[in-house]
């Protein structure tokens, strides 16, 4: 796991406020979340939104160096999957576990519409014994030693993932040679788009920060801890000027250094449950 760190100087763009249109497909699955519309904004899964933040304009891919962001996208299925309704953690009993002891259990079959999410579900519905959130990251990651397990894993997830960020018009698609290959990259065009989904979150540790992540949106909640465990979330926050980048980045690690356990017990919800064991799993690991 990386760390948010100090930096020597940045340029700040323009504060600009935000509509969270995230919700509104929540309100179907009988969550109570706070609906607001932006009609400029398209509806991007958390999986797409993370491998946005991730993405080099310009270039079209993402950094060499970030190992951790593969993952991090199978953490964004299992929240994106809770917030929808299809999945959640078995239920807490008389002898308290921790999160990552519970195991995940599906509790609607009904497709997304979604297929990646969709892929997902169906291996976490025939699957017995039940896994945890740990050990689903790994397996459709691929990070397992089980030959048996191998099937789980999902590939080529962030090439899909751009292709429908393509398809909404958000990224182009440009064959690039680096000298001994070609790579197909997806280089921004809306770049409205991304400028909206960072303001929103850059807004979230700032004008809108509320001190309680109980209060906070449950889709950016998942979007700031997950941006961390993808390490995108400090290329996120790269445009603010030192002091705002100081204060969002000390109000991030509040948020991602709290004991999950502790704020699980705290909410209401599965998917919030799950935000919180998806943590836990990036935590140990």
């Amino acid at each position: 796991m990386t760390t948010l760190t100090k930096r020597n100087r940045r340029s700040e763009a323009p504060a600009e406020r935000w509509s969270n249109a995230e919700e509104k497909e929540e309100k179907t699955d009988g969550t109570d979340e706070e609906q607001d519309t932006d009609c400029k904004s398209l509806r991007l899964t958390l999986m797409e939104e993370i491998l946005l933040l991730g993405l080099k304009d310009k270039e079209g891919y993402t950094s060499f160096w970030n190992d951790s962001i593969s993952s991090g996208l199978r953490g964004c299925i299992l929240v994106e999957l809770a917030l929808r309704g299809r999945i959640q953690l078995e239920p807490q009993s008389l002898r308290k576990r921790k999160l990552l002891d519970r195991k995940v259990l599906v509790k609607s079959s009904a497709p997304t519409g979604d297929v990646l999410l969709d892929e997902a579900l169906k291996h976490i519905k025939n699957t017995e014994p039940p896994e945890d959130v740990a050990s689903w990251i790994e397996l459709l990651t691929g990070e397992t030693w089980n030959p048996l397990k191998l099937h789980f894993q999902m590939r080529n997830v962030r090439e899909r993932l751009a292709k429908s960020l393509v398809e909404k018009g958000v990224l182009s698609t440009e064959k690039q040679n680096f000298l001994l290959f070609d790579m197909t990259t997806h280089p921004l065009t809306d770049g409205n788009e991304k400028e909206r989904l960072l303001r929103r979150l850059q807004d979230s540790l700032l004008e809108r920060w509320t001190n309680d992540s109980r209060r906070m949106s449950r889709r950016m909640l998942a979007l700031i801890l997950l941006a961390h465990a993808a390490d995108v979330l400090e290329n996120a926050l790269s445009s603010l000027s030192d002091e705002r980048y100081d204060t969002a980045c000390s109000r991030s690690r509040s948020l991602l250094e709290a004991d999950p356990d502790l704020e699980s017990a705290k909410v209401t919800t599965p998917a919030e449950e799950m935000i919180w064991a998806v943590l836990a799993a990036f935590n140990r690991s």
